[in-house]
């Protein structure tokens, strides 16, 4: 069935269809064989003896709590001193997947403020080999040890993820395979289970997502369970609230879904307030709380919050680079613009610019749109030639259905450039 699924997805999707980073995690989690895994699932149903959860290091309330400074500082990009804690930690459980399971988180981190660098690649996928090979250890001991399986399906979760956004898709369907497998493996712990909701959670929802919004990935998706979308947000919510090592992963894809997909950007603002509030280090938090408060109507704010992005950027804060600027430099030209001043909103639009060519992004909205409005402003200025420039610009970047393509067309025409 995986070679099954394989010769579907290259059928119907030989390219990469530009979904984001919760698409590729979906692809990790079911590209993949169900079915072998739900046999092995009913194979070892033959096990009564399950392992007992008081054993388990993930429930140890007394680690949680003298780890919680490490992880806040992984998600404050403060790397040094979380991994310091997580270091410590392997040298007291050495033979725990979970030091190096975090080790690996922090790895992802520097690696999701931006996706095009692949110089933590290597890192991330040997800290998480090593979460596999500790927890793989533990589950051969004891095939019910819910919190091996647990660690088995993150790590084999994550690393798909990783594979699918370099577009190893065979990589990352096999990766997939053993998260599913694990994933099922580790159900039936109750207490566990706020932390292993956030599977289920995503298989809900995706399941649904997916084939409506790309229908040529239905002929794959017939070959997985039927899903729930609104369960798998009221499970995303749970998870969110309740478990202590997936609560920021949830809140993650939580506001990613309530600000594109849900359309419900207020609660999208909600909660990228709370997460730049609690890390407000986090370039990725910090820019997607400036975006929420720009799609909300709340401008002002966003320049201040972008402004700060961008002196951050120049002072060569941890993390923030060329998107974070992109996104800042666009809402702080907006916002002049609306004010009337128009030199200074200039000044951004081409900062804009260049963080595009930088990060080369030219394909994308703010890139599009910051060319587009300094087309605008050079005609007022009466400097058509520089327009013309500005709006070929866009049409060579935009796919000629692109609204900004359009635009760029419609002014070319309207002024005569």
């Amino acid at each position: 069935m995986i070679e099954t699924a394989i010769k579907l997805y290259k059928k119907y999707c030989p390219a990469p269809v530009g979904m984001s980073v919760m698409l590729s995690l979906f692809f990790v989690l079911f590209f993949l064989d169900s079915t072998s895994a739900r046999a092995q699932m009913e194979t070892d149903s033959i096990f009564t003896d399950i392992g007992k959860s008081d054993n388990y290091l993930l429930l140890d309330k007394s680690l949680q709590f003298r780890i919680t400074d490490a992880v806040n500082s992984m998600y404050n990009f403060d790397f040094a001193t979380a991994e310091r804690g997580f270091t410590v930690l392997k040298y007291t459980y050495p033979d725990h997947p979970l030091p190096y399971f975090l080790m690996g988180l922090s790895q992802w981190w520097k690696i999701a403020v931006d996706m095009e660098n692949k110089s933590y690649d290597s890192a991330f996928l040997s800290q998480m080999d090593e979460a596999i090979e500790k927890a793989k250890a533990m589950y051969d001991k004891d095939p019910n040890n819910k919190e091996a399986s647990f660690f088995l399906a993150g790590a084999y979760g994550f690393q798909g993820r990783l594979h699918s956004e370099r577009q190893n898709w065979t990589k990352a369907t096999f990766a997939g395979k053993n998260a599913l497998k694990y994933l099922e493996l580790s159900k039936g712990e109750d207490e566990l289970n706020p932390e292993l909701l956030l599977g289920d959670a995503l298989f809900n929802y995706f399941s649904v997502w997916i084939p409506k919004n790309y229908p040529l990935l239905k002929p794959v998706m017939v070959l997985f369970p039927k899903g729930d979308k609104d369960l798998g947000l009221r499970q995303l919510e749970d998870v969110a609230t309740n478990a202590f090592y997936a609560r920021v992963e949830a809140q993650y894809f939580l506001f990613r879904l309530y600000a594109s997909e849900e359309r419900q950007p207020f609660k999208a603002l909600t909660i990228t307030s709370y997460l730049h509030d609690k890390y407000p280090n986090n370039p990725y938090f910090h820019r997607f709380f400036a975006r929420q408060l720009y799609s909300v109507g709340r401008g002002d704010e966003a320049k201040d919050v972008s402004l700060e992005i961008l002196r951050r950027i120049d002072e060569g804060w941890t993390g923030y680079e060329g998107n974070s600027g992109r996104y800042a430099a666009f809402f702080a030209a907006q916002h002049y613009e609306r004010i009337g001043d128009t030199a200074t909103a200039k000044r951004y639009y081409l900062k804009a610019v260049s963080f595009g060519e930088e990060t080369e992004s030219q394909e994308s909205g703010y890139h599009l749109y910051a060319l587009i409005q300094l087309g605008k402003i050079a005609v007022a200025e009466n400097d058509k030639k520089k327009a013309k420039v500005y709006f070929d610009q866009v049409k060579n970047y935009a796919k000629r259905k692109h609204p900004a393509h359009k635009e760029a067309r419609d002014f070319i025409k309207k002024n005569k450039l």
